[in-house]
């Protein structure tokens, strides 16, 4: 009887591993063919930046006679110069800003009032210049447009209207006029400022 039992028992292992087996086979067979069955697509782009470059015209010409120095002025006297301004880059601008400041400084910048008086014109053409350095003057055969109405020469973030440099790739010819007012008194004598202007783009 002993033996038997042990018969049994053997019976039984070797059924409940061979069911074991074929349940393993079968879980098997079943991720081998669900792994058969696949699908996939893909895409792909670049992206690129734009670039917000601005520029003066060249130097030397009409193009650019901002650092062209002016001597010997008096109340009531005027100084024009000529410039480009140029969209280079790729992108067009929100706006374009001017700062004015002094790097050497004197009445002729400190007051608001009686200093120098700027303003600034657009000619929808290149303008045309007479006279010689310095005193150099110039007329619009097309049209004007004001850039910047006049106010003290010294100024920060100043907005620029009426730009056609907004747009990427187009050049606005300006020009400066500087002014002494006819206030200036004594005081203003042997006076000398230095003015830098820089120019900004905003996207």
């Amino acid at each position: 009887m002993k033996v038997r039992r042990g018969t049994d028992r053997r019976r039984i292992r070797k059924v409940e591993l061979s069911l074991a087996l074929l349940v393993l086979a079968f879980c098997l067979i079943g991720l081998g063919a669900f792994a058969t069955f696949t699908s996939s697509t893909s895409a792909s782009h670049s992206v690129t930046t734009g670039t917000v470059t601005i520029a003066l015209g060249a130097t030397g010409a009409s193009t650019n006679r901002l650092n062209v120095n002016a001597t010997g002025i008096a109340p009531t006297d005027t100084i024009q110069r000529s410039f480009d301004v140029i969209n280079q880059g790729t992108l067009n601008l929100a706006s374009i800003t001017l700062t004015s400041a002094a790097t050497a400084s004197s009445l002729l910048d400190t007051d608001a009032t009686n200093g120098l008086q700027m303003a600034i014109d657009r000619c929808s053409v290149a303008w045309t210049e007479s006279g010689s350095s310095p005193a150099f003057s110039y007329t619009c055969s097309g049209s004007t447009t004001v850039v910047l109405a006049s106010r003290a020469v010294v100024g920060t973030n100043l907005a620029l209207a009426n730009l056609g440099a907004l747009t990427a790739g187009v050049t606005d010819h300006l020009r400066l006029t500087l002014t002494l007012p006819s206030t200036a008194d004594n005081t203003f004598q042997n006076q000398s400022s230095t003015v830098q202007y820089t120019f900004t783009g905003a996207h």
